[in-house]
């Protein structure tokens, strides 16, 4: 066999080449996603310079595409891409709106705010996806799933223009009640983990739907 490649009368070797295979096409998939996310969070300040998206609806998406920007480029990082400056060079990517608010890593309404709203918004936005990342990532423990929800609940009590029955409180509030009967080392089952995820997703879509009305 030429040396580097497997050799392809070896059936032994044919695992491998499956291998390096699905191994190129994670990266290419990684990159993709944080290509797509950049081009997003683009698209998403023009259209707010435009006026074509509300400052609230504005604040909540970009709060969720700078969470989900440190996702995607965690997974590019490397030996050929050091940075997000280098990962636009290489791919020829001229987003200089994005890379405004990456670097700033807040939406811009913050900086401009002069009351809490938009930092609210912000914050709530990155808890919910923050814990429902640990959920889907099999982390499930009680100390480390309960101090983000309960940020997540004293954040939502700060927003005063957020109704007091707002459903999306009184599920997180559910879980919080659940979590305080735990020890800090119980760790939540497989059928309460599908069940908080199910609560928080159909939560955080209401407060989309509350930021929209």
């Amino acid at each position: 066999a030429v040396h580097g490649f497997p050799s392809f009368s070896a059936p032994g070797n044919k695992p491998e080449l499956y291998e390096v295979s699905s191994t190129c096409l994670v990266v290419y998939d990684n990159m993709a996603e944080l290509f797509a996310v950049v081009k997003t969070m683009q698209a998403l300040e023009k259209a707010y310079i435009k006026d074509c998206v509300s400052p609230n609806e504005y604040t909540a998406a970009c709060s969720r595409l700078l969470v989900q920007y440190k996702a995607a480029f965690k997974q590019v990082q490397g030996s050929e891409i050091g940075s997000i400056d280098e990962f636009c060079r290489k791919f020829r990517l001229d987003c200089p709106l994005a890379m405004e608010r990456i670097k700033e890593d807040r939406p811009i309404t913050i900086k401009d705010d002069k009351g809490n709203l938009n930092r609210c918004i912000a914050d709530i936005v990155s808890l919910f996806i923050t814990v429902m990342d640990k959920l889907r990532l099999e982390i499930r423990a009680m100390d480390e799933i309960q101090p983000d929800l309960r940020e997540l609940m004293e954040t939502m009590n700060r927003m005063s223009n957020l109704p007091p029955d707002f459903e999306g409180r009184q599920k997180v509030n559910q879980w919080l009640q659940t979590l305080s009967g735990m020890s800090a080392s119980d760790e939540l089952d497989d059928s309460q983990v599908r069940q908080m995820l199910f609560d928080l997703e159909s939560a955080y879509n209401a407060f989309n739907r509350f930021l929209h009305s």
